[in-house]
Parts: structure tokens; C-alpha cells; sequence
């Protein structure tokens, strides 16, 4: 019976210890008390927003309504919680016929492992007000986390849900490392179309790998080379690299007409910095579509003239990236035949990796 009752009390002890019990009561936290990486500005008219307040009445509507995306944006806390919840309010409510909600209107989490960030889970919506557990029954033990928000669509309102008895503080580990971000302005494909979650996007996967802030300007179906979006991200001052992205969105003579003049608008300010010209992937129905063929084609060459010309003219700092292998040659990497699946963005990546570290040395 003494036996009995030491095992017993052995049980209570490290359930205890382990934290099955503490974690019962979930008490939930306002995320604006958190560090946010992936803003170009925090000049906007609410925290969870990609563009500056000024363009509200400057810019396109449509360009206006998806820069309240919240793509690339993500919040970094740590805690010695047992489970980890969140408690979201959608903007929108936004339903894409060929993108799962986990990537439209889902969160995203990591921990840090000791040498990478490392996926946890992912917070499922189920309406415009939503809470999800996104991890439970861990041990007590302090973690830092990277949470990210929805790919297409925005948030009024975000509150982390930890143990009672928990801790919960702003980071120790400064990493991803903010400032001297990477901005990458583009299209569906820059903002995250059509990732099956929010850590999928390439800017979002980019962000873990190397360890720094990206700043996602991706804008669907609207990478159009708006004049007020080089302005914008011409007033970032401390800018490591520009990654331009938007061939599948402008037409050809848009590629003639405008691409110097955006450049040149991030030159008054940045005459040193970087600047990586990407062409558009080739898309897989392509080998098929004799006029998707030969728009595309046309396009990746006038941008190819933009930027020997630019060469010429002394821009030493200007660089290329050709669609080669961007996504794979197996015809693989796409939901639709141009918007990627999650292959798709982790192939990108890769691409994008090598030239990008090869440009920052």
C-alpha cells in the first residue's frame, strides 16, 4: 500500500512539474504589446497594415485595399506556456476559390529550436472572429516564438492565449533580426499566392532562413509599378536590398515605359543599395499556351533590355535574376499553372536565396 501511495504521489509530481496541470486556464493578451516584423512604414493607419496612411487618397483603390493584407507581417513573443492560443479578428473574411484558408486567413507558428526556426502549428480559421489552440501539452519550458499573419487578409484585432500561470514577454533572442530589411515589391506570387500557410510564402521562408526582416510589397494581381510604391519604399532609409518582382502584372510597354523610372525613384535615395530585377517564372501550362508563351517571353526579354541599359548608363548596382530554374522544370509547382503551391515557394526560395546572400556579402 506504501508503494502504491509513493507511486502515486511520484505521478502527481511530475505531472505536475511537467505542467498538465497549469495549463487548464488560458489567458489571453493583447499581440500590439509585441514586436512586429515586415512593416516598410509604421505609419499606417492601424498596426496590422502594409502601406503608409499618406496613400490612402493617392493610390489605386484596389492596390489601397490589399496593402491592409497582412502579408509578411509576423510577431515574435516568448513564453514558458504549456499551450499556445490565439484570438483573431478578420478584416474581411476573404474566401479564394483556389487557396486554402490556412494561407488566406491563418496563423502561423515557430519556435526557435536552438539553430532554426521550427513549424509548430497552424491556427485554423473558422469566421471573421476566430479562436484556435495552436499547440498544447508541451513542457514548461521558456521558448521563443515567431507568429505570422494571414497571407490575404487583414486583422482588426490579435490576442495571444497563454497559461494562467505563464509567463509571456518580449523577446530575448534577436532573431529574426529587424532593420536593414530586404523589401521585395511584386505580385500574387510575392504576396504569398497560393501557399497552403502563412510560413510558406517565400518572403516568410526567406525571413527564417537567413535570419533577418523581409518586408513583403506584394500586391495581387496589382504589381503594377506604381510610382507611389517606389516613393514608399524609397523613404525606408536603412534598406539592404531591393528585390523587384513584377513582370506577371505589368504589360509589355509598362515594362518599357516604367521600370526605369521606378528604379530611379529608389536611386535618389539609394544609389548604393542592391537592387535584384526578377523575371517571371515560367509558367507550367506554358509548353501549351502558345499566347501565354509569348507574352511571357516578351516580357522577361524587354526586361532584360531595361536592365542592360541601365548597366550601360552606370548602375553597377543593379542585378538580374533569369526564371531558369526558379520553380522547378517538372511542371510541378503550381495550383493553377502560375500561383505556386508550397513546392513552388520553397524551389523560389532556394533560387532566390543564392542570389540574394551572394549580393548582401
Amino acid at each position: 500500500m506504501r508503494l502504491m501511495k509513493s507511486r502515486s504521489f511520484f505521478l502527481i509530481a511530475f505531472f505536475c512539474s511537467a505542467g498538465f496541470f497549469l495549463s487548464a486556464q488560458t489567458t489571453f493578451h493583447d499581440a500590439a504589446r509585441f514586436p512586429l516584423l515586415g512593416k516598410i512604414t509604421d505609419s499606417t493607419e492601424t498596426r496590422y497594415e502594409r502601406l503608409s496612411a499618406s496613400l490612402r487618397d493617392t493610390c489605386r483603390p484596389r492596390l489601397w485595399q490589399l496593402g491592409k493584407n497582412t502579408s509578411g507581417l509576423a510577431l515574435r513573443f516568448r513564453s514558458n506556456t504549456t499551450q499556445v492560443s490565439a484570438r483573431w479578428t478578420l478584416l474581411e473574411g476573404v474566401n479564394l476559390n483556389h487557396m486554402t484558408d490556412t494561407g488566406v486567413r491563418g496563423l502561423d507558428l515557430y519556435a526557435w529550436n536552438g539553430k532554426t526556426w521550427q513549424f509548430v502549428n497552424t491556427a485554423r480559421p473558422t469566421a471573421k472572429e476566430n479562436r484556435q489552440v495552436i499547440i498544447s501539452n508541451m513542457l514548461p519550458l521558456e521558448r521563443e516564438y515567431l507568429l505570422y499573419l494571414p497571407l490575404y487578409d487583414g486583422l482588426t484585432d490579435l490576442q495571444i492565449g497563454v497559461d494562467s500561470t505563464a509567463r509571456i514577454d518580449l523577446p530575448a533572442l534577436p532573431l529574426p533580426a529587424a532593420g536593414n530589411p530586404i523589401v521585395c515589391y511584386g505580385t500574387s506570387i510575392t504576396q504569398g499566392g497560393c501557399a497552403t500557410r502563412a510560413g510558406m510564402s517565400y518572403t516568410n521562408i526567406l525571413m527564417r532562413r537567413m535570419n533577418r526582416e523581409f518586408v513583403n510589397l506584394g500586391f495581387s494581381g496589382n504589381g503594377k509599378l506604381d510610382y507611389e510604391i517606389a516613393e514608399l519604399m524609397a523613404q525606408r532609409s536603412d534598406v539592404a536590398l531591393f528585390v523587384l518582382d513584377f513582370i506577371p502584372n505589368v504589360t509589355l510597354e509598362q515594362v518599357k515605359e516604367k521600370t526605369a523610372e521606378f528604379i530611379s525613384i529608389l536611386r535618389r535615395r539609394h544609389p548604393d543599395v542592391p537592387i535584384l530585377l526578377v523575371e517571371s517564372v515560367l509558367f507550367t501550362h506554358m509548353p501549351f499556351d502558345e499566347a501565354m508563351r509569348k507574352v511571357v517571353s516578351e516580357k522577361n526579354k524587354a526586361l532584360r533590355e531595361e536592365y542592360e541599359k541601365l548597366r550601360r548608363q552606370g548602375d553597377r548596382r543593379l542585378h538580374y535574376l533569369p526564371a531558369g530554374k526558379l520553380i522547378g522544370r517538372d511542371g510541378e509547382a503550381t495550383v493553377d499553372g502560375i500561383h505556386l503551391t508550397d513546392l513552388g515557394f520553397l524551389r523560389f526560395a532556394d533560387e532566390l536565396e543564392s542570389s540574394l546572400r551572394r549580393l548582401l556579402k
